[in-house]
């Protein structure tokens, strides 16, 4: 479990705030080597942190020594290069809207960002999205007055800048950013190591639900790891944790990758990690690398949507009916099951309004789809999906209201059959040592991969029936054995 420092030019600096033992100068930082041997969290606040300065190499032997730091010395290289984050769609027009609601005459407006926090409600989330990118405690983000790619400069802050109102900011947004800086439960018992685990609660098909969240919350507590569940709203607090554990529906361009990239970059261990999600959520992606890699999969075609080939061409290489796929679609969403020319129009132009490239697929229609649960390597547990009924996918989100699935039964793994676990396993050891589902369509004997799944449900009452309360016990000694090995290296 890591305490936190946060590092100052001198004492003095700290008046305004409350007291605090986590407080040291960045001269007694430098000099004290006995910090190398202990997980620390550093806050650097020193008043310049340019290269060769005092406070830039604070940031730089705190990487050194194996601390997480804010701001590490890539971020203050991007900064002083100018490598700035560029906002999604969303962002900018939510920026755009707040400036010309402020003045539409102004060319430029300031905004301090503190640990991910601003004084404008209205900006939270583009402050948010700052923090993540570039992860430092004070900054002041110049926005230019233009519809488009608003962010214009960035310059970290130092506390003499602040007056009484910017200081009160700060010590909010500090103490939400890390409470365990002020404030320690009464009886705070000391865990070996700390695990966020990210859920949305409003998600209509988590990975996980309510049960098995508190399954993961109560198994680790047994295994002294202090594992709490985060929101995206929390992700300020990422740093505070040894590891993450991603338990919302991952996809690019999204906060559950964006969260993946920042732990990874900070040293944290993270399932799954980046790669995993950019391999695991393009099915465009999964096709080229099964292909290459020779592993049996049903017989499919790219469709690019400048240049569609007819329903006729299509089937008579992959037969009738095909089904048409989005490159991330998931819980069986974004598929079509064409039959006629017409269904296959309908059909492309629905899909033409979220992407430019398509998969057509072979229809291998079989009562169930396996899928194998695995993580570093290493066969989980086993479930059958069975179609909804009436219905040729797991999920039928045809009908109005809740979707429907199909029933499901839990086999241990060694009655699965052996190529079933043995192809699945290999496809997953393309994608990296991750927790990763694998589905597959066993057929005449043989098997085919239909996709691997980077972040794969894990349902109480579902996919442990078979290992109980052992499943989540491996998982998260998967994190204990990944989080030891990086304390042996630091």
């Amino acid at each position: 479990m890591q305490s936190t420092l946060i590092l100052v030019d001198s004492l003095d600096q700290w008046k305004p705030y409350y007291e605090t033992e986590t407080l040291i100068t960045a001269a007694d930082y430098l000099q004290q080597e006995e910090l190398s041997k202990q997980p620390l969290l550093v806050i650097n606040l020193c008043s310049t942190l340019d290269y060769h300065t005092e406070g830039y190499y604070c940031s730089l032997l705190a990487q050194a020594r194996g601390h997480k730091v804010l701001p590490d010395v890539d971020v203050l290289n991007r900064i002083d290069n100018g490598a700035l984050p560029r906002m999604d769609d969303s962002l900018q027009k939510i920026c755009y809207k707040w400036m010309q609601a402020k003045d539409t005459s102004a060319e430029t407006f300031d905004i301090d960002v503190y640990f991910g926090l601003t004084k404008d409600p209205e900006l939270s989330k583009i402050a948010r999205f700052i923090f993540e990118q570039l992860p430092c405690p004070l900054i002041r983000v110049t926005l230019a007055n233009r519809p488009k790619n608003q962010i214009d400069s960035v310059k970290i802050l130092n506390l003499k800048e602040l007056g009484d109102t910017e200081e009160d900011l700060f010590a909010t947004a500090l103490d939400n950013f890390n409470k365990r800086i002020w404030r320690q439960p009464r009886h705070h018992k000391s865990f070996r190591f700390d695990l966020a685990i990210l859920h949305d609660p409003a998600e209509q098909l988590p990975p996980s639900n309510k049960a098995a969240l508190n399954k993961f919350i109560s198994q680790a507590k047994k295994m002294n790891i202090n594992a709490e569940l985060i929101t995206e709203d929390d992700t300020t607090r990422l740093l505070e944790f040894d590891g993450l554990f991603i338990r919302q529906t991952t996809a690019l361009n999204h906060i559950t990758y964006r969260l993946s990239q920042k732990a990874h970059q900070a040293d944290m261990v993270v399932i799954d990690d980046p790669l995993s999600i950019i391999r695991c959520t393009n099915k465009v992606y999964l096709k080229e690398l099964l292909d290459r890699e020779g592993i049996a999969t049903p017989k499919s075609k790219l469709i690019f949507k400048n240049n569609l080939i007819s329903f006729s061409e299509l089937t008579e290489y992959l037969g009738n009916p095909v089904v048409l796929k989005i490159p991330d679609g998931s819980f069986s969403i974004g598929m079509y099951k064409v039959t006629t020319e017409d269904e296959y129009k309908t059909a492309m132009e629905q899909l033409s309004e979220k992407t430019s490239v398509f998969l057509a697929q072979e229809f291998v229609p079989t009562p169930f789809d396996w899928r194998i649960g695995i993580i570093n390597g290493e066969a989980l547990y086993a479930c059958k999906y069975f179609m909804a009924r009436g219905h040729w996918q797991i999920y039928n989100h045809q009908d109005s209201g809740k979707p429907k699935s199909g029933a499901f039964e839990s086999v241990p793994i060694g009655k699965v059959p052996k190529h079933v676990v043995r192809n699945a396993v290999k496809a997953a050891s393309l994608i990296g040592k991750g927790l990763y589902g694998v589905d597959v369509k066993e057929i005449d004997g043989k098997s085919l991969i239909i996709e691997v799944n980077d972040n794969p449900s894990i349902d109480q009452g579902v996919e442990d029936d078979i290992l109980g309360d052992a499943l989540y016990r491996q998982i998260l000694r998967e994190f204990v054995n990944r989080m030891e090995q990086k304390g042996r290296k630091s």
